[in-house]
């Protein structure tokens, strides 16, 4: 009997304890990053960079500027060397090595800055708290690929590394990262459609568009032989069809 209450009083005390300990972990979850790009702080460590900023603010900011071409997808690139031209203001951009910028239709989506061994920190848990506290995010960074750390927060994500000696701090616009994706799929896709037309004509198929939808298949679709005579348009070649306006039939049916 003795043992018994013992026995139901040890258990007891493990429960009380075990229910302690579970409140006290719910208390300590990692915070999770919501902040949005709208909300970041202009922090010092990026010298008056920040997302959304459009090519003529940046130009604004540092004349010296030169942007690269703009891609098919809207995407343009550009790096600024404060140590390698001498018409940039070097106390600005004292402790950094340089500067890489990412627009998508004109916008800045992705800022990259090395700085250099001369930076006021060096290792990465030492930045990562610096950054941290500058940017007004919580300090609950995340591996990333073999020694860096990345923070994943509402529409941006942070990622820190070690190059050429110096820490290092990239911030992404992921919606933009994800609007570029979908470009390239849908070029991919229309390309495709393309190559799958052109491969008829190739087999001596016509192109045949339909004026009322602005859509051509090739002469074996069933689609193209159900168009009125009316509204029906031959092509020579897929280009033709396409500078007219029209747009190749998704699958041929």
């Amino acid at each position: 009997m003795f043992f018994t209450r013992k026995f139901h009083s040890s258990c007891s005390a493990k429960l009380v304890l075990l229910t302690v300990i579970g409140l006290g972990c719910a208390g300590t979850t990692q915070a999770q990053c919501t902040q949005k790009i709208s909300e970041l702080p202009a922090s010092p460590e990026l010298r008056g960079f920040k997302l959304g900023m459009t090519k003529e603010d940046v130009k604004t900011s540092v004349p010296q500027t030169v942007f690269g071409r703009t891609d098919a997808f809207g995407v343009s690139k550009t790096t600024i060397n404060p140590y390698f031209d001498s018409r940039i203001d070097k106390p600005r951009f004292a402790g950094i090595r340089s500067v890489s910028l990412d627009f998508l239709d004109d916008h800045l989506t992705s800022l990259w800055i090395g700085y250099d061994e001369t930076f006021k920190v060096q290792t990465i848990d030492e930045f990562i708290k610096l950054i941290s506290e500058s940017l007004q995010v919580p300090d609950q960074w995340l591996p990333w690929k073999s020694r860096g750390r990345q923070l994943s927060c509402g529409d941006f994500q942070l990622i820190v590394t070690t190059v050429a000696g110096g820490p290092s701090l990239r911030i992404i616009d992921t919606a933009a990262e994800d609007l570029i994706a979908a470009r390239r799929q849908a070029k991919e896709e229309r390309d495709s459609a393309v190559e799958t037309a052109a491969d008829g004509i190739q087999s001596g198929e016509e192109i045949v568009g339909d004026r009322q939808t602005h859509i051509f298949y090739t002469s074996v679709c069933r689609a193209a032989k159900d168009i009125a005579p009316a509204n029906k348009v031959i092509f020579k070649s897929v280009e033709d069809a396409e500078k007219a306006g029209f747009k190749s039939a998704d699958n041929c049916h």
